[in-house]
């Protein structure tokens, strides 16, 4: 380990310090070039942008550009650092945006006092881009700030540790229980967490059809339930009107467990009350509710996921993330709704059920994959991803008219 952290600490200091930069995109080599790029001829497009404000998205890199925006106030699983110590996350992210959907992003880091500053600092820098992904924001701040903006914005603004997480989890999922012989609609779910990502998740499988009240959530305090009077306004909606208290009270007979709280906090015993054929997605990080070896020592007929890329099943939000804004982009979405998030798990989900590429194999270093128990969700590296969700999430924002124009002529055709 010791080792792994100077090899991580090398990656982001050298050969020079960071994972981002800008390049020019257009000549800059002579008096002519400058004179095109700068005064006197940018004086044009800003003319044509002044006279329809469309037309940043004709002449400028509006349309391919993300802001990454964190307050660095719950950073990965490191928690409350501030914003300056979540900056290599938020380049980490830009990275992955580049590398995966061809978008350029900036990172910023906002301090602000209130939640109000934070939210108008978002506001006021919005037009510059052509969507905004918000990042490792402490809930409960995180639902009011997001809404608001995308209230108050014009640009796609979206909150992935919620939506991202939720998009893979419940194509992974479904996927699961399907494998298990099961159906969405029947699934008694356990939620351990109660925080932005369990609450998105919960409410995205519930519009994928899962019912509401066979869903049971937990906080520190255990089941969350209709008698408590601590709960904010996002834990009560899914405050279950029920006698059981305990994580083995709710565990018994479930078909389903999905962490996003903490390390090993599903003990083995737990596993053993769940239902034949169960389902556990212990995304916890980097340390999962329970370790996959343990699960299955103790289960034999589960299916099993982690956030872990080192082993089957990875719930990996870079599965969605950059292919949903390169298709809202592409469309000029004015907002990512629930239409476009479930056009996002229903390509997703319909890839893992296909033949595997040999590149695929080869980068992710199988022999082979099938569709099954280690295989419900599609590797990270899968080309396929990118046309495949863009022109869904696309198609989607069309469709449910949040598009400021039509699909692009044979887009993402793969």
């Amino acid at each position: 380990m010791t080792d792994f952290r100077q090899k991580a600490l090398d990656y982001h200091a050298f050969p020079k310090p960071g994972k981002i930069s800008v390049e020019i995109s257009k000549p800059a080599e002579t008096a002519k070039d400058l004179a095109l790029a700068y005064s006197p001829g940018v004086a044009e497009p800003v003319r044509e942008i002044a006279a329809d404000p469309e037309n940043a998205y004709k002449y400028t890199a509006k349309g391919n550009l993300v802001a990454v925006i964190s307050n660095g106030t719950a950073i990965l699983g490191l928690g409350n650092l501030g914003p300056l110590a979540s900056k290599p996350v938020m380049e980490g992210k830009a990275l992955l945006f580049k590398r995966f959907a061809g978008l350029d992003s900036v990172d910023i880091e906002v301090k602000h006092r209130t939640t109000e500053e934070f939210i108008q600092t978002v506001e006021s820098i919005a037009d510059t881009f052509g969507g905004i992904n918000l990042e490792d924001i402490k809930a409960p701040e995180c639902f009011e700030i997001e809404r608001e903006l995308i209230e108050r914005c014009n640009v796609p603004v979206f909150h992935d540790d919620q939506h991202g997480t939720a998009i893979v989890t419940a194509a992974g999922l479904i996927n699961s229980l399907e494998v298990q012989g099961k159906d969405i609609a029947d699934a008694h779910i356990v939620c351990m967490g109660a925080g932005a990502a369990a609450v998105a998740c919960m409410e995205l499988l519930i519009k994928c059809g899962a019912q509401r009240e066979n869903i049971y959530m937990l906080d520190r305090n255990g089941v969350i339930h209709t008698r408590r009077d601590d709960l904010n306004e996002y834990k009560a909606l899914f405050a279950n009107n029920t006698d059981k208290r305990t994580l083995e009270d709710v565990i018994t007979d479930a078909d389903v467990f999905v962490g996003v709280s903490g390390p090993d906090v599903l003990p083995a015993d737990a596993v053993k009350l769940m239902a034949p054929n169960p389902v556990i997605f212990a995304c916890s990080n980097p340390d999962p509710e329970i370790k996959p070896e343990l699960a299955h020592a103790t289960r034999d007929d589960l299916v099993m996921g982690t956030g872990r890329s080192d082993y089957p099943n990875q719930v990996n939000n870079v599965l969605c993330f950059p292919f949903i804004f390169r298709g809202a982009l592409d469309v000029r979405a004015t907002q990512i709704n629930d239409e476009m998030k479930v056009a996002a798990v229903d390509a997703i989900r319909s890839l893992a059920k296909e033949p595997v590429p040999q590149e695929v194999l080869t980068a992710s270093g199988y022999e082979a994959l099938e569709f099954g128990k280690d295989y419900v969700i599609p590797k990270p590296m899968d080309p396929r991803l990118l046309p495949r969700v863009a022109r869904a999430v696309a198609v989607a924002a069309v469709e449910s008219g949040v598009a400021r124009i039509d699909l692009p002529e044979n887009y993402m055709q793969d």
